[in-house]
C-alpha cells in the first residue's frame, strides 16, 4: 500500500475523531442527566439523538452532488466548523428546540465527514487492500468515540454536561488546524472506482440486484442496532440490569461512567482490530461469509443482554457483543466499498449511506418508543431477531 495513500486516510479519520467527541458523550450522558441539558423526558432525548440522522436523509444526495463540484478538503473543512459550533452550542443550550436545531446542523456536518471518507476508500483503495483500508479508517475515526464516551461520560458525573461540552469544543480546533494544513486540494485518484451513474440509476441497479439489495438492507438493520439502539441506549440498558449504580473496588459507579467505559472498550481496541478483520476479509477468509457469521454472533449477544443473567456474566456478554460490533461495521463498509467499486460507484455508497442513516435514525426512536410499554429488554429481543434473520440470508452467500 503506497504510504501517500495510508496518510490520507488516518488524516480523515483523525479529523473525523476530533469532531466526534461531543457528539459521542451525548449517548452516554443524555439519557442520564437529561433534565440538566433541559430535556423533560427519556422520550425527548430519543427525538434529539435521532434528529441529526433523520435530517441526514435528504442530504445525502445533496451532499454527493456538493462533491461532484467541491474538492474534499473544502467539504470536510465546512464539516470541521459545523462541528466546533455545534458542540460549542450543547454547552448553553437549555430548551428541547435548541437541542433539535444543533442536531440538524451535526447532521450536516457528519453527512460531509461520512459521504467525504467513503470516496475517498473508494478512489485510494484495491481489491487486495479494501479491507485494511476501510478498517485502518474505522478504527482510527472511533478513537473520537472512546474520548467523547469514556472521557464525556465520567466528566459529566463529575462536573456536568455543559462545561463537558466546552471542553469537547476546544478540540475541534485541532481538526481545525489537520485540515487546513494536511489535507491537500485535491487527492490522488489513480484507482478503478467504478463507472459513476445516476442516484436514480444506482436505484434500479439496487432494485435489480439481489446482492446489492441485501447489502444496502443489511447496512441499514446493522445501523439500526448498533449505531441507533445499542449507541442510545446501553447506559439505560445498565441502569435496569444494574438499579444505577455499581459497586467497584469500593466507588460507587453511575450507569453512565459503567456504559462510557464498556462502549469505550470497543473504540478502544478497535484501531488494531478493525484493520485485522478488513486483512482477514480480503485474504481468503472472504469477507461476504465472515459477515454471516459476526451476524450470527451479534444475534446471539443481543438476546443475551436481554436476559436476566448474573452480573458479571452479563458485563462478560457485553464485551463479546462489542467484539462483533467491531467486526460488522467494518465488514459491511468493505462490502459496500467493493460493491461500488465494482459496479455502480458513488451512486451505491450514497445509496448505502442513506439506508445506515435511515436505520441509525429509527433506532432511538424505536428504542425508546419500546421502552415506554414493553421495557428496554424487549429492544434487544427486537435486535437479536433482526440479525437472525440477516445471518441467515447470508449463510450461503459466496
Amino acid at each position: 500500500m503506497p504510504l501517500s495513500d495510508k496518510r490520507h486516510i488516518i488524516i480523515f479519520a483523525l479529523i473525523t475523531a476530533f469532531c466526534l467527541f461531543g457528539a459521542a458523550m451525548l449517548y452516554i450522558v443524555l439519557p442520564v442527566h437529561y433534565e440538566e441539558a433541559g430535556l423533560a423526558s427519556l422520550w425527548e432525548v430519543g427525538a434529539v439523538l435521532a434528529v441529526n440522522r433523520i435530517v441526514r436523509l435528504p442530504l445525502n444526495p445533496c451532499i454527493g452532488f456538493f462533491y461532484r463540484h467541491i474538492s474534499e478538503r473544502t467539504g470536510i473543512l465546512i464539516a470541521v466548523v459545523l462541528a466546533i459550533a455545534t458542540t460549542t452550542s450543547y454547552g448553553v443550550i437549555d430548551s428541547f428546540g435548541g437541542w433539535i436545531l444543533a442536531r440538524c446542523v451535526w447532521g450536516v456536518a457528519w453527512a460531509l465527514l461520512r459521504l467525504g471518507s467513503l470516496f475517498c476508500i473508494l478512489r485510494l483503495a484495491t481489491p487486495a487492500n479494501r479491507g485494511h483500508m476501510t478498517g485502518l479508517y474505522n478504527g482510527l475515526f472511533r478513537l473520537g468515540n472512546l474520548v467523547g464516551m469514556l472521557t464525556g461520560g465520567i466528566l459529566a458525573d463529575m462536573v456536568g454536561i455543559r462545561v463537558t461540552a466546552c471542553i469537547f469544543a476546544s478540540a475541534g480546533l485541532v481538526a481545525l488546524f489537520l485540515t487546513l494544513f494536511y489535507i491537500p486540494k485535491s487527492l490522488p485518484d489513480d484507482r478503478e472506482c467504478g463507472s459513476d451513474i445516476s442516484l436514480r440509476s444506482g436505484f434500479t441497479l439496487i432494485a435489480n440486484d439481489r446482492g446489492l439489495l441485501r447489502l444496502i438492507v443489511s447496512g441499514g438493520i446493522v445501523a439500526l442496532a448498533l449505531q441507533g439502539v445499542v449507541a442510545s441506549t446501553l447506559s439505560r440498558l445498565i441502569e435496569v440490569h444494574t438499579g444505577g449504580t455499581v459497586s467497584f473496588l469500593g466507588f460507587l459507579l453511575g450507569a453512565a461512567t459503567v456504559s462510557g467505559f464498556f462502549q469505550a472498550l470497543r473504540w478502544a481496541w478497535e484501531p488494531w482490530l478493525a484493520p485485522l478483520v478488513g486483512r482477514m476479509a480480503d485474504s481468503r477468509y472472504g469477507g461476504q461469509r465472515m459477515l454471516g457469521a459476526a451476524l450470527f454472533g451479534g444475534a446471539l449477544f443481543f438476546a443475551a443482554l436481554a436476559a436476566p443473567l448474573p452480573l458479571a456474566l452479563w458485563f462478560c456478554c457485553i464485551l463479546g457483543f462489542q467484539l462483533s460490533a467491531t467486526a460488522l461495521t467494518t465488514l459491511a463498509d468493505t462490502a459496500a466499498s467493493g460493491s461500488a467499486s465494482a459496479k455502480g460507484g458513488r451512486a451505491v455508497l450514497m445509496h448505502y449511506a442513506l439506508m445506515t442513516d435511515v436505520g441509525s435514525a429509527l433506532g432511538p426512536l424505536i428504542a425508546y418508543g419500546m421502552n415506554a410499554f414493553l421495557g428496554i429488554n424487549a429492544v434487544y429481543m427486537l435486535c437479536a431477531a433482526l440479525f437472525a434473520v440477516l445471518a441467515f440470508l447470508w449463510r450461503n452467500s459466496r
